[in-house]
């Protein structure tokens, strides 16, 4: 049990300036925040649940602040890891998926683990990809035009055969399928758009 009282009056008011102030990392600020609720008898279990935290996070806390003071629980000392990937891989990856049309992450760590034998999360993957130069969004609907020589073959076609059509014979149209007026382009991952300089 961690006893209240423990902060001196200098060091409260330092805790409750950081809590205050609105340039303040807001992780900084909630870990102000506890200390100061600890000073006033609050339990860990009950500050981890107004913060919405752990309370084996909050013990943390108090134990770095009780070993190296505001200097050392203020610092935030996360560093992101290096990429499980080799470039090699990576470029691998980029050719892979330059000539897929991936909606979501599961073929991506599908692939990745059977070829490099790597299993990445789900939010690993996004990770990796967004790293990679790709992003999750709806591509733009375009209509589907036909080049202007098929048209050409297609127009003289048709004209060759009502040209040659007998008197008793007619040319009807069937639409089997009624499309969608509007088509939806899915979500997906592909390169993000470069912009010109």
């Amino acid at each position: 049990m961690i006893l209240p009282g423990f902060l001196s009056a200098s060091e409260r008011l330092d805790l409750e300036v950081c809590v205050r102030s609105q340039r303040e990392d807001h992780g900084v600020a909630r870990r102000a925040n506890a200390i100061l609720l600890l000073d006033d008898g609050e339990s860990c279990v009950q500050i981890a649940k107004f913060l919405y935290l752990d309370d084996d996070t909050v013990r943390g806390w108090y134990k770095t602040y009780r070993e190296g003071g505001w200097d050392a629980l203020c610092v935030d000392g996360w560093k992101g890891g290096q990429s499980r990937l080799s470039v090699t891989q990576e470029g691998e990856l980029c050719d892979w998926l330059e000539g897929r049309f991936c909606r979501s992450t599961a073929p991506i760590r599908a692939h990745i683990l059977k070829e490099f034998g790597l299993d990445y999360s789900h939010s690993g993957c996004l990770k990796l990809l967004a790293r990679l130069g790709f992003e999750y969004r709806k591509p733009k609907g375009l209509p589907r035009v036909a080049p202007a020589e098929k048209q050409a073959e297609f127009i003289a076609l048709y004209e060759r055969l009502l040209n040659e059509l007998g008197a008793d014979e007619a040319v009807y149209f069937a639409d089997a399928v009624h499309p969608e007026y509007e088509t939806k382009p899915a979500m997906a991952g592909s390169r993000q758009a470069q912009t010109p300089p």
